[in-house]
């Protein structure tokens, strides 16, 4: 390989470490301005409490449809999906899209809101 090849090659390999560190820079979240606009959610939704939606505590990590005493949608007790910071972004996007046949039905259309929402949930263990 030829001395230009090479630096073609680093700096493909740094620019694309860049942008991934970057992407994930701007996908963790701001858990400060996260509990702010988890405000939204309190409409279904509680920390410690179920209501129309499950409770929130220790929702990172956790199984979907497990929370004892809420009544899940057979679809999303079914769905196999564990609440991943990913899964979450997912579904905040779109539950309906997601596992079609649940309950939910309220999407976040913004990015960064949903990313400070998961950077607030994943604090509350």
């Amino acid at each position: 390989m030829g001395k230009f090849h090479l630096r073609r090659i680093w700096t493909i390999a740094l620019t694309t470490a860049t942008l991934g560190i970057a992407a994930h820079a701007a996908a963790a979240g701001d858990p400060v301005a996260g509990k702010t606009a988890y405000g939204a959610c309190m409409a279904c939704h509680s920390i410690d409490d179920n209501d129309v939606g499950p409770a929130h505590r220790g929702v990172v990590g956790r199984k979907a449809g497990t929370v004892p005493g809420f009544n899940y949608s057979i679809a999303l007790k079914n769905s196999g999906i564990v609440w991943t910071p990913e899964m979450i972004d997912r579904w905040l996007q779109g539950p309906q899209n997601l596992v079609p046949g649940t309950k939910m039905f309220f999407a976040l259309g913004d990015a960064k809101t949903r990313a400070d929402i998961i950077a607030y949930l994943a604090t509350q263990k």
